[in-house]
């Protein structure tokens, strides 16, 4: 291997990115764009739901519990006499669930008795019709409660007695495992797509031949295209946990040299791919289809970022530990909200290195310095 020439098309390499504005916007613009997507629009926390109550006799209890609903910032109240009237409004998804407060509503709630009520929700999300329904029912259950007590006739004792903890993310809050985990799919997009598509782009132009004239080596030649890139893709990384801190509030709680370390070692593995994709597809149009396919993909739905992995078949689960990205977001979401965890980070660790090795291998067995 020849330092000289390894520099040579270091330097060729990061004038060619430096010159192309594609570039600079897929390394600098679509982090930020991408990290406030997550941060902003992407959230599983509880929102402001619309529930119709139908009160068919209206009495002093009815009127104390559509109170109880309205005083929660979780509900948006409307009231009706009779349930035709938020049936269409059901069917057209404008309400997420419907209570109905029968005329004998108050005289069984009066005799200390559990008032029937029939909650009826939207099942076309069931994720938040089982939210819905949860809050409803514990709504129920805390002004029966505070009923009894004005009567001056207290409840029953609780059999047991729940006092909630909530370890790392405090605040139940989507966005403090949204927003580290968007960081892999930050890094897959520039290692994966952004080298695919410059690489292709030389193969188009004809100007890879040229370079291939050149007493160049396969490794001067993989190590000269990619280092302009991994440090392009590190300062994205770094500009992505300053955001995440920062403007969005998220705890880091590791070491940002592990976590810097897990990055790099990541980003060795998309650039590897991308690089492959490239080489073997040779089109631009080509090497974005299957860098999307290859690498974005599988990044975003088998690396527990989005979808839960324990939710998926066994067979899927097995095949999530062939996808990179989800060692990474395993080490980012610790990180940020655990610590050093040691027992995640060095098995995760391992494994990134591992896919590193195997992906520049493969990268090197392929790459040619001949045209035949």
């Amino acid at each position: 291997m020849s330092f000289s020439r390894f520099a040579a098309i270091m330097r060729k390499e990061t004038r060619q990115a430096i010159r192309d504005p594609s570039t600079l916007m897929i390394a600098g613009l679509l982090p930020i764009m991408l990290i406030f997507l997550f941060g902003y629009a992407v959230s599983f926390d509880p929102r402001q739901f619309s529930v119709g109550v139908v009160v068919e006799q209206p009495t002093g209890e009815t009127e104390s519990f559509v109170a109880s609903l309205r005083n929660t910032r979780y509900f948006e109240i409307e009231t009706a006499p009779v349930r035709k009237d938020f049936e269409t409004l059901m069917a057209a998804g404008e309400l997420d669930a419907i209570i109905i407060l029968p005329q004998d509503f108050s005289a069984i709630a009066l005799r200390g008795e559990a008032a029937p009520i029939q909650i009826l929700v939207d099942g076309g999300d069931p994720n938040t019709a089982g939210l819905v329904g949860s809050y409803i029912e514990l709504l129920v259950i805390n002004w029966l409660e505070q009923e009894w007590l004005d009567r001056g006739q207290p409840p029953l004792a609780p059999l047991v007695s729940i006092e909630p903890r909530v370890w790392f993310n405090a605040e139940i809050s989507s966005r403090n495992y949204l927003v580290p985990g968007s960081v892999a799919i930050i890094l897959t997009i520039i290692g994966a797509l952004l080298t695919a598509l410059v690489v292709a782009r030389e193969w188009e132009r004809g100007t890879m031949e040229a370079l291939l004239a050149t007493p160049v080596g396969p490794l001067e030649l993989l190590l000269g295209k990619l280092v302009p890139y991994f440090v392009l893709g590190l300062g994205s990384f770094m500009l992505s946990v300053f955001v995440a801190v920062a403007f969005f509030g998220v705890p880091f709680r590791g070491s940002f040299f592990a976590l810097s370390l897990a990055a790099a070692l990541f980003m060795l593995c998309s650039l590897g791919q991308g690089l492959l994709i490239s080489t073997l597809t040779r089109n631009q149009l080509v090497a974005a289809q299957v860098a999307v396919m290859l690498a974005f993909l599988p990044a975003f739905y088998f690396s527990n970022f989005v979808f839960e992995l324990d939710s998926m078949p066994l067979a899927l689960q097995l095949f999530s530990y062939a996808i990179p990205a989800r060692f990474l977001v395993s080490t980012l979401q610790t990180q940020f909200l655990a610590g050093n965890v040691w027992a995640v980070l060095l098995p995760d660790l391992a494994a990134l290195a591992i896919f590193a090795i195997v992906i520049f291998a493969i990268c090197a067995l392929f790459t040619r310095t001949r045209l035949d």
